[in-house]
């Protein structure tokens, strides 16, 4: 029998107002989770600004074509991002070697990404991954950064509590328009109390900066091998798991072999890794995206639109950030996330004897418990599984 044929593609036909938005909060919440992470560490290392502005340049062009590439290509809203967690390593490591020996051990990571999506191990690995941890792992990601919305309530009430109440008003009138109903109040309150701060904003073109790399083991095993295993676990890992729990079973290891492709091509410009994202892909992939899930591709490929104007734009985007309150992109993440969460926790429990083994790798996730510098995500897995083991042979 042949295979079915497939519509035509058809991204500007497919899109909707709902998944612009989605896609411009999914960019929204890629930068400002860690581009603080990478001026912090760029100033500690003695990075120039040129540098600084090329680094954010590769990794914004190098998201831009592997979310618009990936997502056309399998027609699924495949999202990718730098590592928050990679980000914060640099901050205390990118300064022990010369910035040369930081891009050869990029090039090392990149090699080992590409290498398991090639040899197809992420993929076994990722297949023994029961459905239940799975989704519990995606929703003790999210949860933290949902529940920062009742954080913000603290610092800025009446902004965080009217685009709250905006979101539940909307979403019982007309679902699809919740997330941009709050945006738009939200922006225009925060113009209204004086939040918005365009002072120190100047419109300013990114110029790509070339690093001709050099390779040392000081470099590979403080910076190259730790990139590397928080890339996998706490990036490609939860990443996978977002778009299984949502339904998109796309083979894991073209989209890391991608990804790794990309990082290494842009490593000499500054990039430290693209890899799968969780966070802003669960905002792609949920219903407020789109409500036909097989039209959520053009979330992702708007994201990648976006990503790309922020990249050219690199130099200044700093300042584009800062401009708007903390409490706003807070509060806008948290609500667009609420759907991929309520998923992530009815998928968790569904099975009886798994759910003790999925509560704890919720649990764990969500704690936000970093060991031996690798972060909860890998933890919540390795607790779930060990749970799931323990239990298993208990009742044999």
């Amino acid at each position: 029998m042949s295979a079915p044929t497939l519509p035509p593609l058809r991204p500007l036909a497919d899109t909707s107002i709902s998944a612009m938005v989605a896609g411009f909060i999914a960019m929204l919440t890629g930068y400002t989770s860690s581009l603080v992470l990478m001026f912090q560490a760029g100033q500690a290392a003695g990075l120039t600004s040129g540098q600084i502005s090329s680094w954010i340049w590769a990794l914004s062009i190098g998201m831009a074509v592997c979310n618009i590439g990936l997502s056309l290509r399998y027609r699924t809203p495949i999202t990718v991002a730098w590592s928050t967690p990679g980000a914060a390593l640099l901050v205390t490591s990118l300064g022990g070697v010369s910035y040369p020996e930081a891009i050869g051990a990029y090039i090392t990571c990149a090699i080992l990404v590409v290498i398991c999506g090639m040899t197809g191990s992420f993929e076994r690995l990722v297949k023994r991954l029961p459905a239940s941890l799975a989704a519990a792992l995606l929703a003790g990601i999210l949860f933290k950064i949902g529940s920062e919305i009742f954080i913000a309530a603290q610092h800025r009430t009446a902004l965080v509590l009217s685009m709250f109440f905006t979101y539940l008003i909307i979403k019982r009138v007309s679902p699809r328009y919740a997330v941009l109903a709050a945006l738009l109040l939200g922006t225009l309150l925060s113009g209204l109390l004086g939040l918005l701060d365009f002072s120190h904003f100047a419109l300013e073109v990114a110029q790509p900066v070339w690093t001709t790399p050099t390779f040392s083991l000081a470099a590979t095993i403080s910076i190259g091998i730790p990139l590397f295993v928080v890339a996998m676990t706490s990036q490609n890992m939860p990443g996978i798991a977002v778009l299984r729990a949502d339904g998109y079973q796309v083979p894991a290891s073209p989209l890391i072999s991608v990804t790794g492709i990309a990082s290494l091509l842009l490593a000499p410009f500054g990039s430290h890794g693209i890899n799968l994202a969780a966070i802003s892909a669960a905002i792609c992939t949920g219903p407020h995206a789109h409500e036909d899930r097989n039209k959520r591709y053009t979330a992702a490929v708007w994201c990648g639109v976006f990503y790309g104007i922020a990249g050219i734009f690199g130099a200044t985007l700093a300042a584009l950030f800062a401009a708007l309150p903390k409490e706003l992109v807070l509060s806008i993440a948290a609500l667009a996330l609420f759907g991929s969460i309520i998923n992530g926790l009815t998928q968790a429990m569904q099975a009886p004897q798994e759910r003790e083994a999925a509560l704890i790798t919720f649990m764990v996730t969500a704690s936000g418990l970093t060991l031996f510098s690798v972060g909860s995500a890998f933890w919540g897995i390795v607790a779930g599984v060990l749970t799931l083991v323990i239990l298993n042979a208990r009742k044999a």
